[in-house]
């Protein structure tokens, strides 16, 4: 037996022979072409691009009915990718400059394309890299006249193996026939990882040299929990496995039961749940897992992927939409984390050697005021609709705060003046996700109605270890007893100050960390939609003393790991289902 050891991706777990999917790379042929050639070069690239467009679009409907029309507009960073008037100038410039055939200039000026997103240090925007590989693929096979590969018929239940799948190819895969995937490349965030998560298909990404180790039509055990690939395993071992699968599927069916019952721990301590979303077609999905409200509303999804900014119209009609479907339940929305490696080609922003700690955030807000105050207009104007709160993003002292709620106390008199109609209250919070800011929360805390904890940047910038840098993922730990008690602090000192505290990073939708933070006080839970049956059977096992006693206990451990192990076995007395 060969023990693989991957992303995962998708939970779950599958156990079946391998069907190898050829998504290879296309081979690009380079001739010289004479000079009057070069528009019939140019129409073939349009005829290649309309094509492919049809296609997307014929996958996009599929897409659209299967999983729903969220998951359908994945696709559309792809046509973004076909209607770039730019890009189009660029390949034509590069026919008539060097004078050969159509495929290897679309070739070259793609890659180049792809080789600029693959070194920016955003995780969410270097996965984008499959998008648009994925439409180049696409547009070479049609030049070139190549048939394009499809999981759609399959007759048997197979583990698909790959280098690398594309948004288009997963889109194709049917249920019932994919039993799971596992591939050479990918990361958590890639839309591929995404829609099989919808698609609730095992998947694990990542695994080096997948490929080339596990051999086609071999028997193997994907765990898409752990991230783990079995090559060949022993009769002993898929019993076991068999065994797992099937308590995995009780659990789901027994969590489908809890997402309409009350968040409450069995001695009536009511908390808040709630999701993260970065789209407004993602609502339907907060509703059906039983969310109360949204407790991360990203507005990036407006600035990105566009030659243009966002008008104040789009950015009111897109809260508007999204607070009046969850209503009479809350919405926070997050002001723009816009800046330092995000790309926004109207501002054009210059690369920066740590983008992560640059120019972003609160901080790009402050310094462009002019577009700060047209979104804060909009979210005003959409507070109308029903529940709307807003939070500021890196806020790392109180001076920051404070020019905030300045700009934000303008643009409301601003509306007054025009008589814009505007919720008599917002609630408006502050997130704590850099180490400044958890230090001197009392400072801020006299400032805001809320705290919401990002973990994901505080963990990144406690611990000081890069959390998209493989060679140090070790060392970024959630459990880690600095971790712990910054955010006991943050929420004590919350209290303390009559505010409510809340959490919208990965931390709050792991099920043994959810009992960590529930006994720490925390008052309001975010993670995805998908996660948050589990985190409510978590909190619906267990009395609020419990909680509290092992908190006490965690703190006086004195590693990472200790406390992990400590929280899972404290897991496994109240709730030995949850635990793997």
């Amino acid at each position: 037996m060969i023990h693989l050891k991957g992303i995962p991706a998708a939970p779950g777990i599958a156990i079946g022979k391998t069907l190898f999917f050829d998504s290879e790379d296309v081979s690009v042929p380079r001739r010289a072409i004479a000079e009057d050639q070069v528009p019939y070069e140019v129409l073939r690239l349009e005829e290649a691009f309309i094509k492919t467009r049809h296609q997307i679009l014929t996958i996009q409907k599929k897409l659209s009915e299967d999983l729903g029309q969220e998951h359908a507009e994945i696709l559309n960073a792809h046509l973004l990718v076909l209607e770039d008037q730019a890009l189009r100038e660029e390949i034509i410039n590069g026919l008539k400059r060097q004078h050969v055939n159509v495929e290897a200039i679309f070739d070259e000026v793609i890659r180049r394309h792809l080789k600029a997103f693959s070194r920016t240090e955003d995780e969410y925007l270097r996965e984008r890299t499959a998008d648009i590989d994925d439409v180049r693929r696409r547009v070479l096979r049609n030049l070139l006249g190549r048939p394009h590969g499809t999981l759609a018929h399959l007759e048997e239940p197979m583990v698909v193996v790959a280098h690398d799948l594309s948004p288009s190819e997963t889109a194709q895969m049917h249920r019932q026939h994919v039993i799971a995937f596992v591939t050479d490349v990918g990361g958590r965030t890639s839309h591929t990882a995404i829609m099989a998560k919808s698609l609730e298909i095992p998947a694990v990404v990542g695994v080096e040299g997948a490929t080339k180790r596990i051999a086609k039509g071999e028997f193997v055990i994907v765990d898409g929990t752990r991230g783990e690939v079995l090559i060949d395993p022993d009769a002993e071992t898929i019993a076991r496995y068999e065994v797992e699968q099937r308590r995995h599927q009780e659990i789901n069916r027994q969590l489908l039961h809890v997402k309409d019952l009350p968040a409450e721990t069995l001695d009536r301590r009511a908390i808040m749940l709630s999701a993260n979303i970065e789209l407004p077609d993602e609502v339907p999905s907060v509703i059906a897992h039983g969310a109360q409200g949204i407790g991360l509303f990203r507005t990036e999804f407006l600035y990105l992927n566009r030659n243009d900014f966002p008008t104040e119209a789009e950015q009111y009609e897109a809260y508007r939409q999204v607070v009046e479907q969850v209503a009479p339940h809350p919405v926070i929305i997050r002001t723009m984390d816009l800046g330092g490696d995000k790309f926004f080609s109207p501002l054009q922003l210059p690369s920066e050697i740590n983008p992560f700690m640059g120019w972003r955030a609160i901080r790009f807000s402050l310094a462009r005021p002019d577009i700060f105050r047209m979104q804060l207009r909009a979210i005003l104007r959409a507070s109308v609709a029903g529940n709307l709160k807003m939070m500021y993003p890196m806020i790392s002292g109180i001076e920051e705060l404070r020019r905030a709620n300045e700009i934000l106390r303008e643009v409301k008199q601003e509306l007054a003046r025009e008589g814009v109609p505007m919720a008599k209250t917002m609630e408006v919070g502050a997130m704590i996700e850099v180490p400044s800011a958890a230090l001197t929360c009392d400072l801020l805390a006299s400032e805001v109605d809320f705290f919401s904890i990002g973990t994901n940047d505080l963990i990144q910038y406690s611990l000081a270890v890069d959390r998209v840098n493989e060679k140090i993922a070790y060392l970024y730990e959630p459990t880690h007893p600095a971790i712990l008690r910054l955010i006991k602090q943050i929420i004590e000192v919350g209290h303390a100050a009559k505010i409510w505290v809340g959490m919208c990073g990965e931390m709050a939708g792991e099920p043994s960390l959810a009992l960590l933070l529930l006994g720490m006080g925390l008052d309001e839970f975010s993670t995805s939609p998908v996660q948050l049956p589990i985190v409510k059977q978590v909190i619906r096992s267990v009395e609020y003393s419990y909680a509290q006693s092992v908190v006490a206990e965690a703190l006086t451990l004195k590693t990472a790991k200790e406390v992990e192990a400590f929280l899972l076995a404290s897991l496994k007395q109240v709730a030995p289902a949850l635990v793997e």
